[in-house]
């Protein structure tokens, strides 16, 4: 079993419009996934410096994050970085590109957690379906090019308003696309733009969407979650 979550944290700035890093770190606790894929971590100009410090979230969480910052002060790559809990081994790692009007990218991990090695890639979809559409089949390409198969979980904000087509229909060709319930605006839930999306040998046990009061507070989006289970090859 390995539990998994997507929080779009929005550079830490909460609805009453302050940031506090903190709060987000408190927010990854009472989730207390084992995988979190985080989008916005960082400051979109500038040195892009990221809203959260590795010293704090190591000191505060039970996580550590994989290296995806290209910038001194960076903790992501175009926003998107992935929170490990502690004790487990970072096999490999890149970053992806995606084809876009705007700066958008993804994130990749390979990850032994549990006993188990698994794929993980942390995502940030663009706000014109057109885009969101050639996204997908970037990812999608990339993971298939790959020579080594490993159980896949894909998560991020998609920005994919409908509940069926557009570009989740390309993931859902060979995945499980897991709707774990609204998750924006998290003052008053109403839109599934957060998404977790698994490869066929994983099955959901639980998904849902976290609402507790600090959540609420501290993005415009809510983190959703889902506990997975890697099915057992048949003999």
């Amino acid at each position: 079993m390995v539990s998994v979550a997507s929080y779009n944290i929005r550079k830490s700035v909460g609805t009453d419009w302050r940031r506090q890093p903190d709060r987000i770190l408190e927010v990854l606790g009472e989730i207390d996934a084992d995988i979190v894929a985080l989008q916005e971590v960082d400051r979109r100009f500038g040195a892009r410096t990221s809203s959260l410090s590795v010293e704090n979230i190591l000191r505060q969480t039970s996580y550590f994050p994989v290296a995806f910052g290209t910038r001194p002060t960076s903790l992501g790559w175009h926003g998107n970085t992935i929170l490990v809990r502690q004790g487990s081994e970072v096999l490999a790692h890149r970053r992806l590109t995606l084809p876009a009007l705007e700066p958008r990218g993804a994130v990749m991990a390979d990850i032994r957690i549990n006993g188990a090695a698994l794929r993980i890639i942390g995502m940030h979809l663009g706000l014109v379906g057109l885009w969101r559409t050639r996204q997908a089949r970037a990812v999608l390409d990339q993971l298939h090019k790959l020579e080594e198969k490993l159980p896949t979980i894909i998560m991020g904000d998609l920005n994919q308003w409908t509940t069926e087509g557009g570009c989740l229909a390309h993931f859902a060709k060979d995945h499980h696309v897991i709707a774990p319930g609204p998750s924006f605006h998290s003052s008053r839930p109403l839109l599934s733009l957060d998404r977790i999306i698994t490869s066929l040998d994983l099955d959901v046990e639980a998904a849902g969407v976290h609402m507790s009061a600090q959540a609420k507070l501290g993005s415009d989006h809510l983190p959703v979650w889902a506990r997975l289970k890697l099915r057992r090859a048949e003999a």
